[in-house]
């Protein structure tokens, strides 16, 4: 049953705990660097009338 994964993880957290463990395992300097790219920063901006309104920050700051 090759699809028996799915019932228990998504891709998409499959491929995030791929990608930490990737991280773990680097030396100092690329483990920091690699960590940075995994920060993620989430805004929204409502268009009303081809004008772009308020910029609101959703979430400040999530890690994979």
């Amino acid at each position: 049953m090759p699809a028996a994964w799915r019932s228990v993880m998504t891709y998409n957290r499959y491929a995030s705990i791929c990608a930490r463990t990737v991280r773990r395992v680097l030396k100092e300097e690329k483990r920091i660097e690699a960590e940075r790219r995994g920060e993620m920063l989430l805004k929204m901006a409502k268009w009303e009338g081809g004008r772009q309104g308020e910029v609101k920050t959703l979430i400040e700051e999530v890690k994979a």
